[in-house]
């Protein structure tokens, strides 16, 4: 049975404790799915680009990065993509015929290689039978002698089976030698009896086949004069009649295949952006190739109706602005936050777990516990780690004493001593002086919308004050850009000092400067303010702002 996939992802521009709770809350999913015998595999996911501190985590610690998903929408690879088998371009409209009614389909892939070249359908074998009036038309789809034997049941008998017919008509010989003298030409196909006066001149006119039909013998001196003029012999057990109507179904299926103008799409195509074409077209089926325009399958406008929607567990967010792009045509199956509720709606029940812990990793840590799973080295040390970089090594006011517990206990499972390893991730991740403006205030953004006001707060946290002063002349026209761009209200950037526990905060829009004047009673001068004992966003700053806003 085929498993089924289950993506575990963060919030846009995620921070280190987005990674490390998806990539954390992966493993525990996956052990408790194989213990239960599940026909369930959780993939860790992230939905923007990781940040310097979060990549030293991942690397200090061993562990694979989360895959990159930006958009969740359904994709043509999450339909049911018939798996139809290409055919070779030479195979014969009989066979491909034959083909097409067993399998009870109208569409053919033509492949060479791997790659398509055309298709053909049953239609395009139908014109084949009632639009070919020119006794050339076999030579001019160069038709193998293969196709030609097999189509008529036949055996050749003098000559070689290699080869193509390239050149000459296909006649019947029907009149006496005498007339057929007048219109046999050299290299022509001629289907006759068994009159052994036939077959002499044919091969004296220097015919390049002939075919002798309802299995008639063909004598030792006719087959002799045959090999001197280089001239195949074919026979065949059906009648003269049955031969004519059935040797055109010899020629190759390319020779009629539509190769131009294919429509086709990539496994990669979102369902959204084909299905306008799809309804356009008077086709059936669709080809469907891969990244590298290998062919994959068919599908047609019923596999539609068959959409398998991803299934995501959303960490460290509830915030329709902060996630992945096509959630909402997703199933969400959980949600494991401590941030304040949001407003993301579900089109299902599903399992929500809200904690007021200053780390979403925290209440995985809980979960661990509960299912009886034991905890992994480096999968301690990617907790821990989260648990450092939201607390600010428990400075922050959203640190609780369980939070410090579980940070502690993380520790000795990673084998790591706290200070110390907290000064390097922070030192990594604040290596802020030579980056640009974008780098540094997408490091950690989030967007939020309360009634008819829109805005954005970025942070970033360094122990070193020169570097953050660094940051402020990049960041404040920069904000201007984000702000229009993201059609926001307001825009405001915390650069956190993490020694003096601190946050000056760079401000975007009027209506920021009046909302963070009135919440925090301090005043605004060159677009920039100073918050002390301000350093979290989640507990200091969003409540703050949202007080002050019409609900």
């Amino acid at each position: 049975m085929e498993k089924k996939d289950v993506f575990i992802i963060g919030h846009k521009n995620p921070d280190t404790d987005s990674i490390c709770a998806a990539l954390s809350y992966t493993y525990l999913k996956n052990q408790i799915s194989e213990r239960n015998g599940d026909n369930v595999v959780y993939h860790a996911s992230r939905a923007g680009h990781m940040n310097e501190e979060t990549s030293f985590v991942v690397d200090y610690f061993g562990v694979e990065s989360p895959q990159y998903i930006k958009d969740f929408r359904p994709q043509v690879s999450d339909l049911e993509i018939r798996k139809t088998e290409g055919i070779d371009g030479e195979l014969s409209l009989k066979k491909a015929w034959d083909i097409m009614r067993n399998q009870k389909i109208v569409t053919l892939p033509i492949l060479e290689g791997q790659k398509l070249d055309g298709v053909i359908t049953v239609g395009d074998i139908a014109y084949s039978n009632m639009d070919v009036y020119d006794n050339m038309i076999l030579s001019k789809a160069k038709t193998s002698y293969a196709n030609i034997v097999e189509t008529i049941d036949g055996e050749m008998i003098v000559g070689d089976l290699e080869g193509n017919f390239e050149e000459g008509h296909v006649l019947i010989a029907a009149a006496n030698p005498d007339m057929m003298e007048g219109y046999i030409e050299p290299m022509d196909m001629v289907l006759l009896g068994n009159r052994y006066e036939s077959q002499l001149c044919a091969i004296e006119m220097e015919a390049q086949c002939i075919i002798v039909a309802t299995g008639a013998a063909v004598s030792k001196t006719i087959r002799k004069l045959a090999r001197e003029h280089n001239c195949r012999i074919i026979v065949t057990p059906y009648d003269t009649y049955t031969v004519a109507r059935l040797i055109n179904h010899s020629m190759p299926v390319k020779y009629f295949m539509t190769s131009k103008d294919i429509i086709q799409f990539k496994s990669s195509d979102y369902v959204e952006d084909i299905q306008e074409i799809m309804a356009k077209q008077r086709v059936r089926d669709f080809p469907v190739t891969d990244s590298h325009d290998n062919y994959i399958g068919m599908m047609s406008r019923r596999n539609l109706l068959d959409l398998d929607r991803k299934k995501l567990i959303l960490v460290d967010h509830n915030e329709i602005d902060q996630a992945v792009d096509g959630y909402e045509e997703t199933d969400i199956l959980e949600i494991i936050d401590h941030h304040r509720l949001g407003n993301i709606q579900t089109n299902t029940p599903l399992y929500f777990r809200n904690q007021p812990v200053g780390c979403t990793c925290s209440i995985i840590y809980q979960m661990y516990m509960e299912n009886d799973v034991p905890i992994p080295k480096n999968i301690a040390g990617l907790m821990l780690s989260a648990i450092l970089s939201d607390t600010l090594m428990f400075r922050s006011p959203t640190c609780t004493a369980i939070d410090k517990l579980i940070a502690e206990k993380l520790a000795s499972i990673a084998e790591v001593e706290i200070e110390s390893y907290a000064k390097k991730m922070f030192d990594a991740g604040s290596n802020l002086r030579n980056k640009s403006a974008k780098e540094i205030f997408y490091q950690d953004f989030k967007k939020f919308n309360v009634g008819k006001v829109n805005f954005g707060v970025g942070q970033i946290s360094s122990m070193n004050p020169d570097e953050l002063e660094s940051c402020k002349q990049k960041l404040l026209p920069y904000m201007e850009e984000v702000k229009e761009s993201f059609g926001l209200d307001m825009v405001y950037f915390m650069m956190t000092n993490i020694l003096e526990e601190s946050s000056e905060v760079l401000i975007c829009g009027n209506l920021g400067e009046e909302v963070i004047q009135e919440a925090f009673g301090v005043e605004v001068k060159d677009r920039s303010t100073v918050l002390k004992g301000v350093v979290s966003r989640k507990k200091q700053m969003i409540p703050g702002i949202l007080e002050q806003l019409p609900q």
